[in-house]
């Protein structure tokens, strides 16, 4: 298994961006296909992206398609995620987790990091 520290989260205006990043521990990162979910306070932890092992298949929750995009740098065994036009209702603590397929289904990754808090005030 992989350990996985995400960064990047912060305090940012409506419309502004962010680039979450999620670092992973050692040799086998390009083995893992990589996601990003998300949970708003007193809400069920959702789907927001993912991407194949190798990066060439992405998907997204329509609620974020067209403003985050997701990609992953396999020589730096690192996954990240860009989002533009920031909306309240994006608040939440954004988790990356790693599975073996990309999928939108939680239960399906076996990783995960412990979260890093993205907040866009109204």
């Amino acid at each position: 298994q992989v350990q996985l520290v995400e960064s990047g989260g912060g305090l940012v205006q409506a419309g502004g961006s962010l680039r979450l990043s999620c670092a992973a521990s050692g040799r086998t990162f390009s083995s893992y296909a990589m996601g990003w979910f998300r949970q708003a306070p007193g809400k069920e932890r959702e789907f927001v992206s993912t991407i194949s092992r190798s990066g060439d298949s992405t998907y997204y929750a329509a609620s974020v398609k067209g403003r985050f995009t997701i990609s992953r740098d396999n020589a730096k065994n690192t996954e990240y995620l860009q989002m533009n036009s920031l909306q309240p209702e994006d608040t939440a603590v954004y988790y990356c987790a790693a599975g073996l397929t990309h999928t939108r289904l939680s239960h399906l990754y076996n990783c995960w990091g412990q979260g890093t808090q993205v907040t866009v005030p109204s």
